[in-house]
C-alpha cells in the first residue's frame, strides 16, 4: 500500500474515531410512543408504497408523483414550494430555534420493464425525451424512499415537542440522469430556502439483509462522466477492404486500449471503471462504414484521477485513429455527470450511534464504497453543508442467505426484477431517518 493512501486512511480513521467520542449520551434513541405511532401508520405508508410503484414517471415528468409529496407534507403543517428546478417540492416546518436539516427523496422512476409479478407492478408507458414510447417502472426504490420520508415527517410534524430547528424535506427529481440536483440548486434551493446545516439521504441495496443500515465515511460513492467517441474512416466495400479506412476495427481495438489505461496507467488502489456500454457503426455486412460511435461511462472517486482518465481517453482514441491512418481526429465528447458522494466522518460517526439505538447494533454495518453514483453529492459540495447518504438493506434475509450458498446472484437495482423487502425495510429507514433528526435537533436544555 502506497504511503500516501495508507496516510488518508489514518486520518479518515481518526477522523471518525473522534467523531463517537464526540458523540457521548446525547444520541438520540427513538423514544417509545414513536415506534408506536410508526406501527399505526404502516398500513397507510404501504398504501402509499403501493400507489408510487403502481404509477412511477419519469425524470423531469413526475408531476403527478410530486403533487401527492406536496399534498401529504401541506397536510402536516409544511410550508410547500413546488417545480423548484423543474418538478422539484421544498418542504419547510420551522420549530424554534436550531439548526437546518435536509432530507431528500428522488422521485424519478427508470425506463424499464417491470418483471415483479407483484399484483401492483407499473403498467405505465410514456414517450421519453426522444420522443421514444418506453415502459416505466420504480426498478431503482425511489418510491420506497418517497414513502419512508412521508413516513419521517409524519412522526416530526407530529411530535414537534420533541424536537427544536427547522426541517426542510426535499423531493428531487431526475436522479437516474444525474441532473436534478444540478436543476434544484440553480433553481435557489440554498438560497430562496434555508440554506442547511446537515443534508441526509436513504438508498435500498440489494447486498446485506432488509432493515440492514450500512454506512461508509468519507469518499461512498463514485463520480461519473459520460464520454461519446465518435471514430471516423473512409467507408467502402466489405471485399475490398484494403480500399478502407475500417472504423469498425480502429473502435475494437480502442475498446481493448481502454482497459490498459486501469490495468497500466492507474494505480490499483485508486478504483476506475470504465465501461463500454454502446457501439454503433455500419448498416450491413458487406459495407464498411465511414464512422463508428462508442458511448462510455467513466467512474472515478478522486477528482485528479477523473481529470487524467478522461484526457487519456481521448489520448488513446487519437492513437488509435492515427495508427489506422484515419482521415481525421476522432470526435471526443465528455458529458459531465455528478462528482463523488463524500459522507462527513463526523456526521456518520454522530449518525451511527443514533440509529444504533433506534434499530439495535445488529442492524447497522459498514459497507464498503460503490462504484455506482448519486447527485445527492452536489449537496455536501456546497459550503457549510454536512452531506450523509446512508444504505438500507433491502432483500430477505433467508433468501440472501440463500442465493450466497447457491452462488446465484439475486437481482438488484435498475433489474426488471427489483423489488425491496417491504415492512423491515421501510420500518427501519423511517426508524434511522427520525432518529438521526431527533439528534441532529435535539432541544437545547
Amino acid at each position: 500500500m502506497s504511503f500516501s493512501c495508507t496516510f488518508r486512511r489514518t486520518i479518515l480513521a481518526a477522523s471518525l474515531l473522534a467523531g463517537l467520542s464526540q458523540v457521548g449520551s446525547h444520541a438520540a434513541s427513538l423514544p417509545a410512543p414513536f415506534d408506536t405511532q410508526l406501527a399505526a401508520d404502516f398500513p397507510k405508508l404501504e398504501a402509499f408504497y403501493r400507489d408510487l410503484h403502481a404509477n412511477p414517471e419519469l425524470g423531469f415528468a413526475e408531476h403527478k408523483t410530486a403533487a401527492k409529496l406536496a399534498e401529504r407534507a401541506k397536510a402536516l403543517g409544511f410550508e410547500v414550494t413546488t417545480g423548484v428546478g423543474g418538478t422539484g417540492v421544498v418542504a419547510i416546518l420551522k420549530n424554534g430555534p436550531g439548526p437546518t436539516v435536509m432530507l431528500r427523496t428522488e422521485m424519478d422512476a427508470l425506463p424499464v420493464l417491470e418483471k415483479t409479478g407483484l399484483p401492483f407492478a407499473s403498467k405505465v408507458t410514456t414517450k421519453n425525451a426522444a420522443g421514444d414510447t418506453v415502459p416505466v417502472a420504480h426498478a431503482c426504490g425511489h418510491d420506497l424512499h418517497m414513502a419512508a420520508w412521508y413516513g419521517t415527517a409524519k412522526l416530526m410534524a407530529e411530535n414537534r415537542k420533541a424536537w427544536s430547528g427547522t426541517l426542510m424535506l426535499i423531493g428531487q427529481p431526475s436522479e437516474e440522469a444525474l441532473t436534478g440536483a444540478a436543476a434544484m440548486l440553480k433553481d435557489g434551493l440554498f438560497t430562496r430556502f434555508p440554506k442547511p446545516d446537515y443534508a441526509l439521504s436513504m438508498h435500498d441495496d440489494a447486498s446485506m439483509a432488509s432493515g440492514t443500515i450500512m454506512w461508509h465515511a468519507g469518499a461512498f460513492r463514485a463520480s461519473a462522466d459520460t464520454v461519446t467517441i465518435t471514430m471516423f474512416g473512409q467507408g467502402g466495400h466489405g471485399a475490398v477492404p484494403h480500399e478502407t479506412r475500417d472504423p469498425v476495427v480502429m473502435a475494437a481495438r480502442l475498446v481493448m486500449a481502454l482497459q490498459t489505461l486501469i490495468s497500466r496507467e492507474n494505480n490499483p488502489l485508486d478504483p476506475v471503471v470504465i465501461t463500454v456500454g454502446s457501439i454503433q457503426g455500419g448498416t450491413q455486412a458487406n459495407i464498411v462504414p465511414d464512422q463508428v460511435k462508442l458511448a462510455l461511462t467513466v467512474r472515478t472517486f478522486r477528482p485528479e484521477v477523473r481529470q487524467r482518465v478522461l484526457a487519456s481517453i481521448a489520448r488513446e482514441a487519437k492513437g488509435e485513429a492515427l495508427a489506422a491512418g484515419a482521415p481525421k481526429e476522432p470526435l471526443v465528447e465528455v458529458k459531465t455527470g455528478t462528482d463523488s458522494v463524500v459522507n462527513d466522518p463526523q456526521l456518520v460517526a454522530r449518525a451511527v450511534k443514533a440509529v444504533e439505538q433506534a434499530v439495535g447494533p445488529d442492524f447497522v454495518k459498514e459497507m464498503p464504497a460503490k462504484m455506482t453514483s448519486e447527485d445527492f453529492a452536489m449537496y455536501g459540495q456546497q459550503p457549510g453543508v454536512k452531506a450523509l447518504l446512508l444504505h438500507v438493506g433491502a432483500v430477505d434475509a433467508g433468501r440472501l442467505e440463500a442465493a450466497k450458498k447457491a452462488g446465484k446472484p439475486l437481482p438488484g437495482t435498475h433489474s426488471p426484477q427489483w423489488a425491496p423487502d417491504l415492512k423491515p425495510t421501510l420500518t427501519n429507514t423511517i426508524k434511522a431517518e427520525t432518529a438521526i433528526l431527533l439528534d441532529l435537533m435535539a432541544p437545547q436544555r
